[in-house]
C-alpha cells in the first residue's frame, strides 16, 4: 500500500514488456497461419481466436489474481495450504477450460452459420475438437507456469499482482494460438481419410470432466467458484466471440489482411494492463476485510474519471502509470513487428496515429470500467478475483478488435492503402 508511482512502474515494466513481446509473437503467428488451408476454408476458426485467447483472462489471469491475493494475505505459507490451493485450482481451471472450449466452438458454429446460411457437420466437429483440445492443454500448461511464478515471486519479495497476470498474458496468447493453429491444421488434414479422429478427440477431453469436477468439489477453496464462477466465464467467452466475428469478417477481406498481426497485440496489451489494475484493487480491498463488508475502502457506486485517474490514492497512481505505458509500449511493439517484416501494413505516420488513438481509448475505457466494476462487485459480496478479470479482458478484446477494425476501414476510405496488403 506504500508503493510509489515509480516503484509500481518499475515492477510492472518488465512483465508488461514481456507480455507485449508475447502478443507480438502471437500476432506474427496469426499473420502467418491466416493463409493456411484450415483458416481459408473453415473461417470460423478466426471466431475461436479471441474466445480462446481470452481464456487467459477467463482462467489463467483469474487464477493468478486469486492465488496472488491468497499469497499476499498468507493463505499459501505452509506446504499443506500450498498443495491444497494448487490441486483445487488446477482441477477447477480444467473444468472451466473444457466447458468454455466446448461452448466457444458452438458460438463459432452459430456465428459462422447465421451470416452465410451454410452449415457443415464436419467443420462443426472440427471446431469442437480443436477448441476443447486447445483450451484444455493451454490451461494445463499455463496453470502450472502461473503457480511457479507466484511461488517464486513470494520468495523473491515481489508483489505477485504486478508480475503474475502479465506473464500469463505474455505466454497465454502465444501458446494458445500456436496450439489452436497446430491442432486445427492437424485435425483438418484428418477430415478426408480419418473423419472419426475429430469426434474421438472431442469425446476424450469431455470424458475427463468428471475427474476434475470431483477434485475441485473436494477442495473448500475452489468449491464455491465451481458452483458460482460460471457466469463471468461464459459471458466473457460470448463477448470475445463477438470480437472474433468482427475479426473473421474483417480479415476475410484481402484488403484488411494486415489487421491480423495487430489484433493480438492491441487486445493483449489492453487486457494485460487492466488485469494488473483489477488484481491490485482487489488485493487492496481484501486487506480491509471480506467482500461485502463496509470500510474506509467502501465501494464507489460510480467513480468519476477524476477520482479514477487523478486522485492521490495508490490505485489512482497505478492507473496513471499503466495508462502512461500504452504509447511507449505500443511504439516498441510496432517497431518490433516492422523490423521483423510482419503483417501487410506499412507503418506510416497516419497509421500509427490511428492505431495509438485506438489503443489509448481502449485502455482508458478499460481502466475506468475496472475501477467501477471491482468496487461494485465487492459491495455485492462478490470476490473480484473470481469475477472481474474475465469481463474486463473480454471487453478489452471486443473494444480493441472493434476500434482496430474501424481504424483499418477509415484508413482504407481516406486512401491510406498499401500495395502489399493481402500479398
Amino acid at each position: 500500500l506504500k508503493e510509489t508511482s515509480f516503484s509500481i512502474g518499475l515492477q510492472v515494466l518488465f512483465p508488461f514488456l514481456l507480455a507485449g513481446f508475447g502478443t507480438v509473437a502471437a500476432g506474427m503467428v496469426l499473420d502467418i497461419v491466416q493463409h493456411w488451408d484450415v483458416f481459408k476454408y473453415v473461417t470460423e476458426v478466426f471466431i475461436l481466436v479471441p474466445a480462446l485467447l481470452g481464456l487467459k483472462g477467463n482462467l489463467e489471469m483469474t487464477l493468478a489474481s486469486r492465488l496472488s491475493t491468497a499469497a499476499n494475505i498468507g493463505q499459501m505459507d505452509t506446504p499443506k495450504e500450498l498443495w491444497r490451493m494448487i490441486t483445487g485450482n488446477m482441477a477447477l481451471i480444467q473444468v472451466q477450460a473444457t466447458v468454455v472450449g466446448f461452448l466457444a466452438s458452438i458460438a463459432a458454429v452459430i456465428f459462422g452459420w447465421i451470416p452465410d446460411g451454410h452449415f457443415s457437420i464436419d467443420h462443426a466437429v472440427l471446431l469442437c475438437a480443436s477448441s476443447v483440445a486447445t483450451a484444455f492443454i493451454a490451461s494445463l500448461v499455463l496453470g502450472m507456469i502461473m503457480i511457479g511464478v507466484i511461488i517464486g515471486s513470494r520468495k523473491m519479495g515481489i508483489n505477485p499482482d504486478n508480475v503474475a497476470t502479465p506473464i500469463a498474458a505474455s505466454l497465454g496468447d502465444l501458446i494458445t494460438l500456436a496450439l489452436l493453429s497446430g491442432i486445427s491444421w492437424g485435425l483438418y488434414k484428418e477430415l478426408e481419410s480419418k473423419a472419426y479422429v475429430n469426434p474421438l478427440v472431442c469425446a476424450f477431453f469431455i470424458a475427463l470432466l468428471p475427474i476434475w469436477i470431483i477434485i475441485a468439489k473436494k477442495n473448500a477453496a475452489t468449491r464455491e467458484v465451481l458452483y458460482s464462477g460460471w457466469e463471468p466465464v461464459i459471458i466473457a467467452m460470448a463477448i470475445s466471440s463477438v470480437g472474433g466475428l468482427i475479426l473473421d469478417r474483417t480479415v476475410s477481406d484481402p484488403n484488411f489482411a494486415g489487421m491480423a498481426v495487430f489484433t493480438p497485440v492491441i487486445n493483449g496489451v489492453g487486457g494485460n494492463l487492466v488485469a494488473v489494475q483489477a488484481s491490485r484493487i482487489s488485493t487492496y480491498l481484501h486487506m480491509s476485510g471480506m467482500p461485502g463488508e463496509s470500510s474506509e475502502t467502501a465501494p464507489r457506486k460510480c467513480p468519476s474519471p477524476c477520482s479514477t485517474f487523478f486522485s492521490s490514492d495508490v490505485n489512482s497512481r497505478s492507473a496513471r502509470v499503466l495508462f502512461l505505458l500504452v504509447v511507449p509500449g505500443h511504439l516498441v511493439f510496432l517497431y518490433t513487428i516492422s523490423s521483423m517484416q510482419g503483417g501487410h501494413t506499412t507503418l506510416t505516420l497516419i497509421f500509427i496515429v490511428f492505431y495509438m488513438t485506438a489503443a489509448l481509448l481502449q485502455v482508458l475505457i478499460l481502466l475506468y470500467i475496472a475501477d467501477w466494476m471491482v468496487h461494485w462487485m465487492w459491495g455485492r459480496d462478490l470476490d473480484p478475483d473470481n469475477f472481474s478479470i474475465p469481463y474486463l479482458t473480454a471487453l478489452g478484446d471486443l473494444i480493441g478488435t472493434g476500434l482496430l477494425a474501424l481504424s483499418f476501414h477509415i484508413l482504407w476510405l481516406i486512401g491510406d492503402r498499401d500495395s502489399d496488403v493481402g500479398d
